[in-house]
């Protein structure tokens, strides 16, 4: 059974919501992505994703992709994001995702990056800019490798929800709101009506992404879900200058009183 089912069938039992974290691989850099990560699962994440840095992410907003320029300008490439998925496997047996653009795993080649990201001990791979005219090839060679492909529904996305779902595994992604990702306030879409619209079409969990910033948030919106996706705020705190362990225990503070809630 994939590291994904096994979690979410874990945390039904137990009553509780999935916390998904994001953070960009490569930011700061390689090697604090591996101790970030670690400290998310301390903290009480439950699956990760690793952003995979790409130069025009049109899905995420000013705050990742800020990270993503950085994690590029120090010159990470796929490579080392497999190697330190591969020292991350020695340590954790934590669910692993890959949120990656098509370009990035065309260019690199399908049966290269697929065979190499189950090699490593990734899990799933989220892909926002796959159209679902466009899947069909990828979708044959992820379940050779055991890869889940999870798919992304928006507020928007009303009957087409059945068809991008059908074929998807792991988790249904909920855009939370239409537009780009990053911290917010406060989220408008009506997300109960949202959610029961989801669940006509897929008995796959679904988890709540896009704009969720405060553990506020996160517990007003856990009860529409099977959890909750945080990305953007996390990477500001990445972000923010502080020493390398200051860093860290801001990330465990911040995901802890996140995973409080769930």
């Amino acid at each position: 059974m994939n590291r994904i089912d096994k979690k979410f069938e874990a945390l039904k039992g137990g009553g509780r919501k999935a916390l998904i974290t994001f953070i960009t691989a490569g930011d700061p850099d390689i090697e604090t992505t591996y101790d970030i990560v670690l400290t998310l699962e301390e903290a009480g994440a439950d699956i990760i994703e690793l952003g995979i840095p790409y130069s025009d992410p049109l899905a995420d907003g000013p705050t990742i992709q800020a990270s993503s320029q950085r994690a590029l300008n120090k010159g990470v490439k796929i490579p080392d994001i497999m190697k330190i998925v591969e020292k991350i496997r020695l340590k954790s047996d934590i669910p692993l995702v890959y949120l990656v653009y098509y370009n990035s795993i065309f260019k690199y080649g399908i049966q290269k990056f697929l065979k190499e990201s189950k090699d490593a001990g990734i899990d799933g791979l989220i892909i926002p800019d796959l159209p679902i005219e466009e899947r069909k090839d990828i979708l044959e060679e992820v379940d050779k490798y055991d890869i889940y492909l999870i798919p992304l529904v928006a507020p928007t996305s009303k009957e087409r929800i059945k068809l991008i779902t059908e074929n998807g595994k792991g988790f249904v992604y909920c855009v939370s709101i239409t537009g780009v990702t990053g911290a917010r306030e406060d989220i408008e879409t009506d997300i109960e009506e949202y959610m029961k619209m989801v669940s006509q079409y897929t008995n796959m969990p679904k988890a709540i992404g896009f704009g969720i910033s405060t553990p506020e948030m996160a517990k007003k919106l856990k009860d529409f879900s099977d959890g909750i996706i945080v990305g953007s705020a996390l990477v500001e705190r990445i972000a923010k200058g502080y020493n390398k362990s200051e860093m860290l225990q801001e990330v465990k503070s911040f995901v802890s009183s996140l995973k409080e809630v769930l």
